[in-house]
């Protein structure tokens, strides 16, 4: 199946660079981390409002929250921009910190945004029906949750190929991207359902723990979504590669 040469692909791209992927992400995920331990250390204080409890920042956290959730945007674009580049140009960090493309970092996030939005505006069509099914088959509305996340991961790796060749700085159009994966539903949606379940897969222990917000938990998050991070990243560039760069994945 081409979907599950894609992500062995892509598996095996980190693997055999994994020296590469932690000189080029290590310092920039310790910085997007930064906001995970933060809001770890700062849960959100329960708050009564209308006689319900909602969940409410102090005062004193708002700022270092809004900053650490911007470097940490910042940090994961310049992740996935590096990753990339190394991938398909063979380009290196000098350092512990990737070269910085200010304009391709800034082109990947207009790109993202403009995939958030279309997978959210297809979710929204395709969720109208399945929500009039689940009503009246209540039985099968966890059937139909999952297949709403399925169909966001096949509309995300059908437009993602953007987000390579924004790393690039290719002006790849949106027609275009999708053209470029004209014909291989199967396959994306092979390699949907793959990255779906091993992202379930990788987080069954932190669900299992007695204490989700245990220090232990949250290194173990931590540790896991770094790979999850640069091997999903890899996937887009096995994508691009290969549908676009004609690339082989043998």
């Amino acid at each position: 199946m081409k979907g599950w040469q894609i992500f062995r692909h892509s598996f095996n791209l980190v693997m055999a660079n994994l020296d590469q992927a932690l000189r080029l992400s290590l310092v920039l995920y310790l910085i997007q981390s930064a906001y995970t331990v933060y809001s770890f250390l700062n849960p959100p204080q329960m708050t009564e409002f209308e006689g319900t409890d909602i969940p409410m920042m102090s005062p004193e956290t708002i700022l270092p929250t809004i900053i650490l959730g911007v470097l940490a945007v910042i940090a994961s674009l310049w992740i996935a921009v590096a990753w990339h580049r190394f991938a398909l140009t063979g380009e290196t960090a000098p350092g512990w910190l990737p070269r910085f493309h200010g304009s391709e970092i800034m082109g990947y996030l207009g790109r993202s945004i403009l995939i958030v939005i279309l997978i959210i505006l297809g979710i929204v069509v395709v969720s109208i029906p399945v929500g009039i099914i689940s009503i009246g088959l209540p039985a099968l509305a966890g059937v139909m949750s999952l297949m709403l996340i399925g169909l966001a991961a096949y509309l995300f790796f059908r437009l993602g190929v953007m987000l390579p060749a924004a790393a690039l700085g290719d002006k790849l159009t949106l027609g275009a991207a999708w053209d470029a994966t004209r014909g291989q539903s199967g396959t994306i949606l092979t390699l949907a359902l793959i990255v779906v379940g091993a992202s379930i897969v990788i987080q069954l222990p932190s669900w299992f723990n007695d204490d989700p917000t245990s220090v232990l938990n949250v290194v173990y998050s931590l540790v896991v979504n770094w790979f999850a991070t640069i091997i999903g990243i890899s996937v887009l560039t096995t994508l691009y590669g290969h549908f676009i760069e004609n690339r082989s994945i043998d």
